[in-house]
């Protein structure tokens, strides 16, 4: 595939946007960076801070970390910095460690394989098209994104747009480098990407690319499922889970980043609700997201179940969710905490009146049953004058007295007989 070649979205030449005419400035820059990218530049080497770094500090956000492009290679890096590790067998790339923990990522430039590239028996050397290096021009066409491909060049502080991505930023729009069809053919995790950036960025989504999701949709179930696994964790760390999963249902995506999975209205709700959850500062774990994506369903399935005892509410629940967690490889220990969270939610709704209630709110899991159920009913799928009943209840709860040991009588010794008496 040639991404490079010159289209009315992409300019022949790079646009050069000089420091007088961005906002970026190096106060803005992690001070570690910039000893990289100095370091790297005296040596004679080209240093660009690239990618997400560059976006978010045009957007006037604050970036995540700070990623260097140079045309050192990884061990000419190497030799530059004591504090260098090389990493990655597939990718290889520098991580330049600092005091603190901060470490900064170091990748040479890239460039698309062609077939002269092709080792003869490629089953030698599987990663070789990942590890061709090239100019900055050949390494912007292989990002995924336009808005991720603009580089910071620290030589005289101007920005360099290879793929029309300072425009794509002025227009808020994210458009994929060179053909989406075979680009998500290539990586189809960028499809589930693009859908996540839209949302954090508040981005539309260029049509082409839409288009391109609704007929590559079924090639993301070849992804291996602990990258989908991990890339969905995230969406609930950037609090836009709730803003993808309908996206994604809605262009034929989710049911294959899950199999078979639909998102109800009330799961939809749910997970908006815990995006705000997240927002407000409250940490978000994989049980809490195990549990929203199954709560609908296994509520469904209990409406005209009657009264149960809770150990098969509980095997209910369990049964519910193994087919997902053996797909991603989800330990036993969180499927079981999700579990818990659902009966908890089922145990609830039955009231704070009814027998052995009491001893449900004195058990270790009875706190986050509680922050669940108040989810649930933020997202409109439980009963608000229920969770009052039950906050009001644990104000009249008396506290369980711990319970003292007995005291043991300790036996008194028979006096030892004298030697006169035997």
């Amino acid at each position: 595939m040639d991404t490079e070649q010159p289209t009315a979205e992409i300019p022949t030449e790079p646009v050069i946007l000089p420091r007088a005419e961005h906002t970026i400035s190096r106060k803005q820059i992690d001070e570690n960076s910039l000893k990289v990218l100095y370091r790297l530049r005296r040596h004679g080497y080209k240093a660009y801070l690239v990618g997400g770094g560059v976006r978010d500090l045009l957007l006037g956000r604050t970036p995540k970390d700070f990623d260097v492009g140079t045309d050192a290679t990884p061990n000419q890096v190497k030799k530059l910095f004591r504090n260098c590790f090389l990493v990655g067998r597939r990718f290889r790339l520098a991580h330049i460690r600092f005091a603190g923990g901060s470490l900064i990522e170091v990748a040479t430039f890239r460039r698309q394989a062609t077939e002269e590239d092709r080792p003869e028996d490629p089953s030698l050397n599987p990663f070789y098209a990942e590890n061709l290096f090239g100019t900055p021009r050949q390494d912007a066409f292989r990002r995924d994104f336009t808005i991720n491909a603009l580089f910071y060049d620290i030589e005289d502080f101007s920005i360099i747009d290879h793929v029309g991505g300072l425009r794509d930023l002025r227009d808020q729009r994210l458009r994929v480098i060179g053909d989406p069809l075979v680009r998500f053919a290539e990586d189809p995790v960028r499809m589930l990407r693009a859908l996540e950036f839209v949302a954090r960025l508040g981005f539309s989504l260029d049509e082409t690319a839409r288009e391109a999701i609704y007929l590559r949709s079924a090639l993301i179930a070849e992804a291996a499922p602990a990258r989908l696994r991990e890339e969905l964790m995230e969406l609930f760390r950037h609090k836009v889970a709730g803003h993808v999963f309908a996206n994604a249902q809605g262009l034929g995506l989710l049911e294959y980043i899950i199999p078979g999975y639909q998102a109800g209205p009330g799961t939809l709700a749910l997970l908006d609700a815990i995006d705000r959850r997240t927002a407000a500062g409250q940490p978000v774990t994989e049980s809490l997201v195990l549990a929203a994506l199954y709560y609908e369903t296994f509520s469904a399935g209990l409406v005209d179940a009657g009264d149960l005892p809770i150990g098969e509410v509980l095997g209910r629940a369990a049964k519910l969710l193994i087919p997902h967690c053996l797909h991603f490889h989800i330990a036993s220990g969180i499927r079981h905490q999700a579990a818990e969270l659902l009966v908890g939610c089922y145990r609830l709704q039955r009231g704070p009146g009814r027998r052995g209630q009491q001893r449900f709110v004195r058990h270790p899991s009875f706190a986050a049953a509680l922050a669940f159920y108040q989810l649930c009913c933020a997202a409109g799928q439980g009963d608000v004058e229920l969770l009052s009943a039950w906050r009001q209840s644990l104000t009249e709860t008396p506290k369980e007295a711990p319970r003292q040991r007995p005291r043991r009588r300790r036996r008194r010794r028979k006096p030892a007989s004298s030697p006169s008496q035997s």
